[in-house]
């Protein structure tokens, strides 16, 4: 598995811990965004290689990153085939691979300490797509995607 992963600068020091936690669990890592936590990096610019990452299949998934989380997934998720998620703890982390078939989950590194992180990051990579019902739903995203990305 190949995984994209990018902040802003205040993202920075997660990404850090995020990007070394994901190689320990033998995960190949693009590694984006911020060179710095004190030097300024915008968030659209972050989010932007992580979605064109996965979406063009270079990575499998994405891992965003910015102060809250917010404006790094309304970038990711402004990509056609884009499943981006902003995730607070490990259930939404579980939830949304589960239910949404997430490819992208995204946090805030002013909002979320690293444990949590972690334990989210082990969540969303562990768990699976339960497909059946749910399958339907994201297909129904999917539709959405034809008509309104043209």
């Amino acid at each position: 598995m190949v995984v994209s992963i990018a902040s802003d600068h205040a993202g920075y020091d997660l990404r850090m811990a995020v990007k070394k936690h994901l190689e320990e669990m033998g995960i190949e890592v693009i590694d984006g965004g911020a060179v710095s936590g004190t030097e300024s990096f915008s968030y659209v610019e972050a989010g932007k290689k992580i979605a064109e990452d996965v979406s063009s299949g270079k990575a499998d998934r994405g891992v965003a990153i910015c102060g809250t989380g917010i404006g790094i997934s309304m970038v990711c998720n402004k990509y056609k085939g884009i499943r981006c998620a902003l995730c607070h703890n490990e259930y939404t982390a579980r939830m949304c691979r589960q239910h949404n078939d997430a490819n992208v989950i995204a946090f805030g590194g002013r909002v979320i300490g690293s444990a949590v992180a972690l334990a989210m990051i082990d969540a969303f990579f562990a768990e699976e797509f339960a497909g059946g019902r749910h399958a339907v739903r994201v297909g129904d995203i999917s539709s959405l995607e034809e008509v309104n990305f043209k």
